[in-house]
């Protein structure tokens, strides 16, 4: 009877988890998204200490764990800066990653705790979901280690690239495929750890070479890497949640990924086997005409913007990651109530990796309560730029660079921009001159419509404000 009802209640859970991710989907019902995760989760873990057999030992050990990992999460929370979320994502992807790889040691070393076999003896079936889920696990570990590093500028955000990469990647890849195979015919320990050893390697190894601009893309597959690893764990050790959680994170974080690629012209093989955009910003940094051919640079002043803006009818805002940066984004919500009370239409852009996380750009501005209705994803938005007075960039470099339509050599060539080119009045804000995480130089501030807003996103958006209400 208890265990009938133990599994209920973790069907129960993962049709919570199912509704909470459709309801993540949606800006205008992701409180309740949220809601329903947390629900589910709460009811998971009462199920989860009232199964048969839990013990009074386990149960310590288990809300031990959780007074622990919810004391740090809290602490996180609370003093986490929105700037920091993409790093703090990747971080929680590599714990994920590393649960996994405990699981799939506890599950090999005490079989018989697990109901899959004895030491020596373990079920054919059970060392191949382990396997699957020690090696997934150890390179979403080691792949989240260095995705962090990089986000958190750690480690440099360019590709580190080595002649015959792609080779030893794929040695590594066949190798490890070799040892899985031999892992479930003998039940070794040795190669158990050869595996884990092999899968950290092959991890970091598949990070390294890609670059900052490719981030974004970076974080969703290594969320979708931990729900594959858990989905396989979930199996070894026979939980029903664990395999439905797992494969939810799993397939929604491939879906998301591959949207993304898409948003950048980019090929998912190639996130999946490691080193897309490696040909670096670096590379093909100074893209297009060179310096001495360029039209010289117009700077303007928050006055100028202020006044050409009052008299504006249609403006879009394009922020990006120099606006999560200044922490800019109550200011622009600002502005935007300013302008629309002088009778403007305002619009949000959002590209779809702009900032340095899935839905970054969002985030901040649910956080600022700008109404959903006037935030538009890049397909939706694009054709209005040419009808649009000004368009007001707060921070978004390589998404609104045109090299990425004019210039074969770049590292950001065919990946889709928002047109913002195409407004009758650019302003860029921006600190200085320097090129975007991809290291390309922007054509955008050298067209005779843009005029450059220097200084720190949030300081010349309130001298716009302190203008606006003269």
């Amino acid at each position: 009877m208890a265990q009938t009802l133990s599994t209920l209640a973790y069907l129960v859970a993962s049709v919570l988890f199912i509704l909470a991710l459709r309801g993540l989907s949606n800006p205008e019902t992701s409180r309740q998204g949220n809601l329903f995760g947390m629900v589910g989760m709460a009811i998971a873990v009462v199920a989860t200490l009232l199964k048969p057999g839990m013990g009074a030992g386990g149960i310590v050990i288990v809300l031990a764990g959780l007074a622990i990992g919810g004391t740090i999460g809290t602490v996180l929370a609370q003093r986490i800066q929105m700037t920091s979320l993409p790093q703090l994502v990747a971080a929680f992807h590599s714990l994920v990653g590393m649960a996994a790889v405990f699981v799939a040691a506890a599950a090999f070393y005490a079989p018989e705790s697990f109901g899959i076999g004895v030491p020596g003896n373990i079920k054919g079936a059970s060392l191949v979901e382990m396997s699957l889920g020690l090696a997934i696990g150890a390179i979403t570990f080691s792949g989240s280690v260095i995705a962090f590093a990089k986000l958190d500028g750690r480690m440099s955000g360019s590709p580190i690239i080595f002649k015959g990469q792609h080779m030893l990647n794929a040695a590594l890849g066949a190798l490890l495929l070799v040892l899985v195979i031999a892992f479930v015919i003998t039940g070794s320990p040795v190669l158990f750890w050869l595996i884990a050893i092999l899968s950290f390697a092959l991890g970091f190894l598949l990070i390294i070479p890609i670059g900052g601009a490719d981030m974004p893309v970076v974080v969703s597959m290594l969320n979708s890497y931990s729900g594959w690893a858990a989905a396989g764990i979930g199996f070894t050790i026979g939980n029903l949640l664990l395999i439905v959680t797992g494969a939810l994170v799993g397939a929604s974080g491939a879906i998301l990924s591959y949207i993304m690629c898409k948003g950048m012209n980019r090929s998912i093989v190639n996130v999946l086997l490691g080193g897309f955009g490696g040909d670096g910003g670096a590379a093909a940094a100074g893209g297009g005409a060179g310096a001495a051919d360029r039209a010289p640079v117009k700077a303007g002043s928050p006055e100028d913007a202020a006044y050409i803006m009052k008299n504006a009818q249609k403006i879009i805002i394009v922020p990006g990651y120099g606006m999560a940066v200044a922490q800019a984004q109550q200011v622009v919500r600002e502005m935007a109530d300013l302008l629309k009370k002088e009778g403007a239409e305002i619009s949000y852009a959002i590209h779809p990796v702009a900032g340095r996380m899935p839905g970054h750009m969002n985030v901040l501005l649910a956080e600022a309560n700008v109404p959903y209705d006037e935030v538009h994803e890049l397909e939706e938005i694009n054709a209005e730029f040419a009808d649009a007075d000004v368009a007001y960039v707060i921070g978004a470099n390589d998404v609104t660079n045109p090299a990425a339509k004019t210039d074969k050599s770049s590292a950001i060539y065919g990946m889709p921009i928002l047109d913002v080119e195409r407004a009758k009045t650019v302003f860029f804000v921006k600190r200085g001159m320097a090129s975007g995480y991809a290291g390309v130089e922007n054509e955008l501030f050298f067209r005779p419509n843009t005029m450059m807003l220097f200084g720190d996103a949030k300081k010349v958006t309130q001298q716009i404000v302190q203008s606006l209400q003269k």
